[in-house]
């Protein structure tokens, strides 16, 4: 076996050699040559070396060509995913899946495809997308970046002209065709405002002035009350109830065995549709070589790492939006005051195709300020009245630079490289940044494009709505009838009306920085940052389960020191239980405490719980597939602190002078610990499912007819393993993951080229289930293996899957 591979791996060796010659040698001006030739109709070509679990290497000699075969592997994985995106950007759901049907919520949160379609296509009618492709980088994207755009473009369209569609989710399908530039960068645009107006979108495409069709005429609507206003949007900023999140840490030079970083990333994100992360490694010989995963539809790699840096992300606190109160001219509700005048809405009318029905036509309202919105949320209600509108601001809504950013950090050498990357191109939404380097440098930084609203501004200016939602939530209701309580600009932002990147909570060089969804306050435990604005965040506030269990985990690791990359793979899947920890002993007592083992349930039913006090007692306290008594304390846990505020479940309140081990000590007298001990048992013993299940029996997924058991567990028991399903009785407990752990990378150093990388892709690489990457990384997943990188050439040429694809156009 051995004698008879070796002269193919030679010849493969060969000829990657000679392509990474030619590449490399080719004069700049012989490539600036061929980037002329391919704008003017060139064919494009790249090569794809696919290594084990389906994971492709893609080597091309330019921007454009780079992007060219990261289309077309992207397509071969995911072309129905990605083709359902278009047709979101495109403004044509309604079309072709129906106007009253729901979107899969990847690239906005309409609750139908008629507000979707009627929000992107006026997106697109506006010109809004070419208009930012347009501007002069840096405040506009740069050269590269469009290049790797009109190439990934080319890609996509090439594979579906040379393949035919296999997955049954769009075989065949009227809507799955080429794209264009602005498709690609349209989508770009839709993941830079999905915290902001993608949120907003229902209400955005609803907000209709007074008497119009369809809304009050004489009855004017109630008043928003600032008390239920402020509670319903700190619920809808609130993180922990987003479909995303994520952990990441790194660990500096004095902790590791060897003087260099560590750096684990654990991010939370939907295991369907088009959120989902695709892994893959870009290189132009000499100039990028960078490995990762990118969100689908996204041309360069968001989350990866060198042989130098490695980063990953986690879903920031910073508020991405503001609200203008606008007081309306008494003779038209369609015009607003600033400074004593009147100044006109721009009437954006947006007509949607429908499927087996008539177009609907509708306008939208927009002012300087931004679109005119009816609500953000169910909970939140913004009245258009006679007298008074509100306008959303959104300055992601000019930022195109996200994809900028991802692609000056594949080519940062350094954390300080990283920082570097974050300060020129200002193009990060959403998220925080957590990096370690192989000089055993750290950082964290939450530098995202945030509306400049500074504490004094919102004193000054601020309505008394607003006086209630900025400090529960960061979301600034500003005067808009006055000119003075205009956003103003930092010198160092490349765009007005945000903060620049040295506003930005940093920390620098710890010996750990990690985050967990919670404000930058405690990304490291010993060195807390405070000083920011409001928007960006709280300081000295009760922090979530899983930012304690991880602050604790993580400062041990460092505590103990001599970390190895084996270290990260092992805290990935501890599935330690914080929630747990905290309470199970107590709940057992107060458990084995009631009078006759019974306890009366929610529908005022007596359940026999004796049974239960044992399981909790004996439970190991982690959520390992395997742990028997963990499925009971998830049902149990969910139920008792959906009824009992934190003033009433903990003995110890929350202390920020002690923030990690407080709010503790469960109040074993809480009168909802035994109907939540009730309600768990009765529901379990319905389900046919024994109290001491092992977990993994109930938390599964189903690939290719097969049960595969998932460890891991919810945001409210704190688990840095996070997994969010759906429970479904029927179908047996939790019988698929919504959301949770996706693309977990746990990178290190030793000293030679090439860095020490362990990968997994939760969902695997693609959605076809007639894929061979359908499911295999899942398993691995589920049976807590990892995949090791093939980063440096001799690894990439000697994977015994080695499989080389040479890609290009044939126009």
């Amino acid at each position: 076996m051995h004698l008879s591979t070796r002269p193919t791996l030679r010849r493969v060796a060969l000829a990657g050699a000679a392509l990474l010659a030619a590449t490399a040698a080719m004069p700049q001006a012989a490539a600036a040559t061929d980037d002329r030739a391919a704008a003017g109709g060139g064919k494009m070509s790249a090569v794809i070396r696919y290594t084990e679990n389906g994971i492709p290497h893609i080597l091309a000699r330019d921007y454009a060509q780079l992007g060219f075969g990261t289309g077309w592997a992207q397509a071969a994985d995911q072309v129905c995913v990605l083709a359902d995106g278009f047709v979101t950007v495109a403004g044509e759901r309604s079309r072709w899946f129906g106007a009253d049907a729901a979107p899969d919520f990847s690239l906005s949160s309409a609750t139908k495809n008629l507000s979707s379609d009627l929000y992107f296509k006026g997106v697109r009618e506006s010109g809004t997308v070419e208009k930012l492709l347009a501007t002069p980088a840096p405040a506009g994207p740069t050269e590269d970046l469009k290049e790797l755009m009109r190439g990934w473009a080319a890609g996509y369209n090439a594979w579906l002209a040379q393949n035919k569609v296999t997955d049954p989710a769009c075989k065949g399908a009227g809507w799955v065709h080429p794209v264009t530039t602005a498709d690609v960068a349209a989508r770009g645009f839709a993941v830079s405002v999905l915290g902001g107006q993608g949120r907003g979108v229902d209400g955005i495409t609803s907000a209709q002035p007074p008497g119009a069709a369809g809304t009050p005429g004489a009855a004017a609507p109630a008043a928003t009350d600032p008390a239920a206003a402020a509670e319903a949007a700190r619920d809808f900023f609130d993180t922990a109830r987003y479909d995303m999140g994520s952990n990441a840490v790194a660990f500096a030079g004095s902790t590791t065995s060897n003087g260099r970083g560590l750096l684990l990333g654990n991010p939370h994100y939907p295991w369907q549709g088009g959120r989902r992360f695709w892994q893959f490694q870009q290189t132009i010989p000499g100039e990028l070589n960078v490995s990762g995963a990118s969100l689908l539809g996204t041309a360069v790699v968001n989350i990866g790492f060198n042989d130098k840096v490695a980063w990953s992300h986690t879903v920031a606190t910073g508020t991405p939006v503001n609200l203008h109160q606008l007081a309306l001219d008494p003779a038209d509700p369609t015009a607003y005051l600033v400074d004593g005048k009147p100044e006109r809405m721009t009437r954006r009318t947006v007509t949607v195709p429908v499927a087996g029905g008539a177009p609907v036509t509708r306008t939208q309202w927009w002012t300087r300020y931004g679109p005119v919105v009816s609500d953000l949320g169910a909970g939140l209600p913004l009245p258009w009245t006679a007298q008074t509108a509100y306008a959303l601001n959104d300055p992601n809504a000019a930022n195109l630079r996200g994809s900028d950013t991802a692609l000056a950090m594949g080519r940062a050498r350094s954390v300080a490289g990283i920082q570097d990357a974050l300060r020129h191109t200002q193009g990060l939404p959403w998220v925080n940044t957590v990096a370690a380097d192989s000089a055993g440098g750290t950082l964290f930084t939450q530098t995202q494009v945030l509306p400049r609203i500074t504490d004094e501004l919102a004193a000054r200016c601020s309505t008394p709505l607003g006086r209630a939602t900025y400090p529960a939530s960061g979301l600034a209701v500003l005067d808009g009838s006055r000119g003075d309580c205009a956003i103003g600009s930092d010198p160092d932002a490349v765009q007005p009306g945000v903060f620049g990147p040295g506003r930005a909570p940093t920390l620098q060089g710890a010996p750990y920085a990690e985050n967990s969804n919670d404000s930058a306050w405690l990304a490291n435990a010993d060195r807390p940052l405070t000083g920011y604005e409001r928007i960006w965040g709280t300081v000295a506030t009760p922090r979530s389960l899983r930012t304690r269990g991880a602050v604790e985990d993580v400062s041990a690791m460092a505590a103990k020191g001599r970390l190895t990359v084996a270290d990260l793979q092992k805290q990935q899947f501890a599935n330690r239980v914080p929630a747990g920890d905290l309470a199970a002993a107590d709940a057992a007592q107060a458990c084995a405490a009631l009078p006759g083992g019974t306890a009366t349930a929610s529908d005022g039913s007596a359940v026999d719980v004796t049974a239960a006090c044992g399981v909790l007692a004996g439970w190991d306290r982690t959520t390992d597939s395997a742990s028997r008594g963990a499925l009971l304390f998830d049902r149990f846990w969910r139920r008792l602190t959906a009824s009992t505020p934190a003033k009433d479940l903990w003995l110890v309140p929350f202390s920020a002078a002690d923030p990690v081990r407080t709010p503790r000590t469960l109040n074993r007298a809480a009168p909802g610990i035994g109907r939540a001990l009730a309600d768990a048992v009765a529901e379990l013993k319905a389900a046919g499912i024994a109290l001491d299940a092992p977990l993994g029996e109930h938390q599964f997924v189903v690939r290719g007819g097969r049960r595969l058991p998932v460890g891991g567990g919810t945001e409210a028991l704190g688990v840095w393993n996070k997994i969010e399903a759906p429970w479904n009785a029927a179908a047996g407990g939790y019988p698929e993951v919504a959301h949770g752990s996706s693309h977990i990378q746990a990178v290190g150093w030793d000293g030679s080229r090439c860095p020490v990388a362990r990968t997994l892709l939760t969902y695997s690489q693609s959605s076809n289930p007639g894929s061979p990457y359908y499911a295999d990384q899942t398993r691995l997943y589920c049976e807590e293996r990892w995949v090791t990188a093939r980063y440096c050439e001799r690894d990439i040429l000697t994977s015994p899957k080695l499989k080389v694809v040479p890609v290009r156009e044939r126009r």
